[in-house]
């Protein structure tokens, strides 16, 4: 029996069904967000940073060189501007100071308070150097915690097992900005607090947290906000996607990696300065790096990718790759493209000086996380989520570790590695029209737990291909979807150059997406996944 004998044909109406059953309730409002003093020891950490701003003493904010890192600290920036108030924002160098408030940063610090935004967790080395130098230290996070915390004035973390937030899912720039609630009350600001959804929102979509609960309200309201708000960063969005209405996945494919690009490759203050520019013309020249940096992000990324493929044994349970010479800033979308390419979870090692540092990405509904963790003691350092995580150990306990992570992923129920390609049915070609695209609209933002429907088209009957693009790198293919139709329709396959199958067929998955050409809108099928097809 073939996996997509299942799959049903669908039309509008079964559709709609299928998307309405993805949400059991109805829709929060901004008004329904629970209270960030909800949030463990947020009410104290607000209090302490109320206190420090009237007693007119240093605060130094240390951020991360991430995308929610990068929101984290820029909405932090803005709103310490408008009290106003002179706070020294850090986001460390991931090449020169490593990940988060760590020894190196603190050197560089005289303060009276440091608050970490989107790190901090795990900074027990950093918080017994604070408590040293009588430094006050609140920590906001929101990544997974272990059983030693730091000593730390307040921990705001949802993820602490004591914290009775209601919803856990939330990013570093939300854990950040519900704080800032909480310090705008005690200072009896007249701040208002939606002004900053347009980034909330981009720091939501690009660090891949579930898009139901508050974050689906909080993702939609933001991406209104982006498409009116006069920030210079937000204007400069809008001209750049150049779109009537801005989707979740035009943050995720668009925006979020040119944010990203900086801190990957260069430092990620370039994005900051962008998201906190005053004027169009400084964010404008901000965005023109980013562009840049991220052109160099792709061709870094596509060659570490090669040499990591040629390494990767297909026969083990977590592909574990190591190179000398690879950029510390692409390791992360490297383990992400071997993952799609083995269907296995990946870790992507740098090696420089005797150390190696890196990233590992993970599949269906393997903990990458977990297997990391049972195998801690060949790792200097590490920390993430289920999806993804960050790990340091000495070059020499490669192998050693290699071994260890497969021997503890072979005890896995194998359906667990099973990529979750969530195929919803066959949709005929007389219903892919302009009404469609208006059905999916309706169901936005689309993204992690609320993931854009994909369709499946089982052999088809191949028309025709072109090349298209620059460097003729992308492929049209033309398909008769049943064999008795006469009309055809098109497919769009990225990056990728599609050669005819012997057998003139195609059995592929899909999304629809709607494209806007010289102010005429179509419906856009782009190829996810090709089956039984090796390119």
């Amino acid at each position: 029996m073939s996996k997509f004998d299942n799959i049903p044909l669908l039309d509008k109406s079964a559709l709609f069904e299928l998307l309405t059953q993805r949400f059991d309730k109805e829709e929060k409002k901004l008004s329904q967000i629970a209270s960030p003093s909800l949030l463990q020891d947020a009410p104290k950490a607000a209090k302490k940073i109320a206190d420090t701003i009237r007693e007119k003493k240093k605060i130094t904010l240390v951020g991360d060189y991430d995308v929610d890192g990068v929101s984290s600290t820029a909405i932090m920036v803005d709103f310490f501007r408008q009290i106003p108030y002179p706070l020294e924002a850090i986001i460390p160098n991931r090449f020169s100071d490593g990940y988060g408030v760590s020894p190196t940063v603190l050197e560089r610090i005289e303060s009276d308070l440091v608050i970490t935004v989107d790190n901090g967790i795990s900074a027990i080395e950093a918080a017994n150097i604070c408590a040293q130098r009588g430094i006050e230290l609140i920590i906001t996070d929101h990544h997974t915690p272990s059983e030693i915390l730091p000593e730390a004035y307040a921990i705001v973390n949802p993820k602490l097992p004591t914290c009775k937030y209601p919803f856990k899912e939330i990013c570093g720039a939300q854990v950040a900005w519900l704080l800032l609630g909480l310090v705008k009350k005690e200072l009896n600001l007249k701040i208002d607090m939606k002004q900053f959804l347009d980034i909330l929102s981009i720091a939501i979509v690009a660090d891949v947290m579930p898009l139901i609960d508050i974050n689906r309200m909080l993702v939609k309201e933001g991406l209104r906000v982006l498409m009116s708000s006069s920030r210079p960063a937000s204007i400069i969005i809008r001209d750049f996607l150049n779109k009537s209405i801005i989707t979740s996945e035009d943050i995720g494919f668009q925006i979020a990696p040119r944010i990203n690009a900086a801190g990957r490759l260069e430092d990620a203050s370039i994005a900051l300065e962008f998201f906190t520019a005053t004027n169009t013309n400084t964010a404008y020249k901000q965005f023109e790096k980013l562009n840049s940096l991220n052109e160099l992000r792709r061709e870094t990324e596509a060659q570490t990718t090669k040499e990591a493929l040629v390494q990767g044994n297909c026969s083990d349970n977590v592909i574990v790759v190591a190179g000398e010479n690879w950029h510390e800033g692409v390791v992360g979308i490297v383990a992400s493209r071997l993952v799609d390419h083995f269907l296995k979870p990946a870790i992507v090692l740098s090696c420089e000086n005797g150390v190696a540092k890196g990233s590992a990405r993970s599949v269906g509904d393997v903990s990458i996380y977990e297997l990391i963790k049972a195998n801690e003691c060949y790792l200097t350092k590490f920390g993430g989520h289920k999806m993804a995580a960050g790990l340091g150990l000495d070059v020499n306990n490669i192998d050693r570790f290699r071994s260890a992570i497969n021997e503890s992923a072979s005890k896995i129920d194998p359906n667990d590695f099973i990529p979750l390609d969530d195929l919803v049915g066959i949709m005929p070609s007389s219903e892919i029209d302009l009404e469609l695209l208006g059905l999916l609209d309706n169901f936005e933002p689309y993204g992690e737990a609320n993931s854009r429907p994909t369709f499946l088209i089982k052999d088809s009957e191949i028309v025709e291909i072109k090349l298209f693009g620059k460097d003729k790198s992308h492929s049209k293919i033309s398909v008769r979807q049943f064999s008795h139709e006469r009309e055809t329709i098109e497919l769009i396959l990225f990056k990728k150059i599609f050669k005819m199958p012997d057998n003139k067929k195609l059995t592929c998955s899909y999304r629809v997406t709607k494209n806007e050409f010289n102010s005429r809108i179509s419906a856009q099928l782009i190829i996810n996944k090709i089956y039984d097809y090796q390119l």
